[in-house]
């Protein structure tokens, strides 16, 4: 099996090419390098990968088309599972257009080569944040009222909407997974547990937005992997579905901190900041 990954080389993308070549199927991982974190990075995650006769990196922004249609020389792709995006729930509302050309249009330019190269099959990294400030917890896929409250929310709602459309089109399957506040090895230096360790570990300060009891669903890389795998395989009458991959627990921030502080067997320097717009209060996978 030949499988195309957008966003390969960060953090989520990475360990799923890893698992993905462990198993035997080819890769091919288109990656823009986004400079949201370095690219170094992104490099050193991808290092072990690039000796492999099953890999081929390729980078490119797949929000231009012209560039997408210049990979139909790849042939016979069996599976896209399409990760790439602009992250970030804070700067998308500094800059919203650009959270929009990337997350939507970087999805229609995907359908639309899956539909001219005859790919069927798409995994689409969603987002928690789509429930938004919904008080019905845990949040249930059949749950209709989404309430998003930032930008980056609405890019993935839109994308998922998009993608819709298409399986019914143009009878591509097209399976959303929405994703809960995923750590481990590798995290995005901009994430919070990659951020408090760091910074307590040197004896340096950390900021908390609010009081420290907004709360997370917090799913470790490897089952987030697992269920992007079992997507792959998932055969379903509908053509389009969503689902969570969520811990269906959670914990507060300030619990998070203590938790470090025990791992780090040091106290923590908290600088508490108002809370800031666009970040939810919890989120809760059903």
């Amino acid at each position: 099996m030949k499988i195309l990954v957008t966003g390969g080389a960060g953090f989520i993308g990475s360990h799923l090419v890893d698992r993905l070549l462990f198993m035997g199927y080819e890769v091919i991982n288109i990656d823009n390098f986004d400079t949201f974190y370095s690219r170094e990075t992104k490099l050193k995650n991808i290092a072990n990968q690039l000796s492999s006769k099953k890999y081929n990196l390729i980078e490119a922004d797949i929000s231009d088309y012209n560039v997408m249609k210049d990979i139909k020389s790849i042939k016979n792709i069996d599976v896209i599972i399409h990760l790439a995006a602009k992250a970030g729930v804070r700067p998308s509302i500094e800059n919203t257009s650009s959270y929009f050309n990337a997350n939507l249009m970087g999805t229609i330019n995907v359908l639309n080569f899956a539909k001219e190269n005859g790919i069927k099959q798409i995994v689409f990294a969603s987002s928690s944040s789509v429930y938004g400030s919904n008080p019905s917890v845990p949040w249930k896929e059949s749950d209709l009222e989404l309430q998003p409250i930032s930008p980056y929310a609405s890019s993935k709602i839109a994308a998922e909407n998009i993608g819709r459309v298409y399986s019914h089109l143009c009878d591509i399957r097209f399976t959303c997974l929405r994703f809960f506040t995923v750590y481990g090895p590798r995290q995005r230096p901009d994430l919070a547990i990659h951020k408090f360790f760091k910074h307590i570990i040197n004896s340096e300060p950390i900021t908390l937005y609010g009081n420290g009891s907004t709360k997370r669903d917090y799913t470790y890389i490897d089952d987030v992997v697992a269920g992007i795998i079992s997507a792959i395989g998932y055969k379903n009458k509908n053509k389009f579905e969503v689902f969570n991959l969520g811990n269906s627990h959670t914990i507060s921030l300030i619990n998070l901190v203590q938790n470090i502080e025990e791992v780090c067997q040091k106290k923590a320097i908290i600088n508490y900041l108002p809370e800031q717009p666009g970040d939810v209060e919890q989120t809760f996978a059903d």
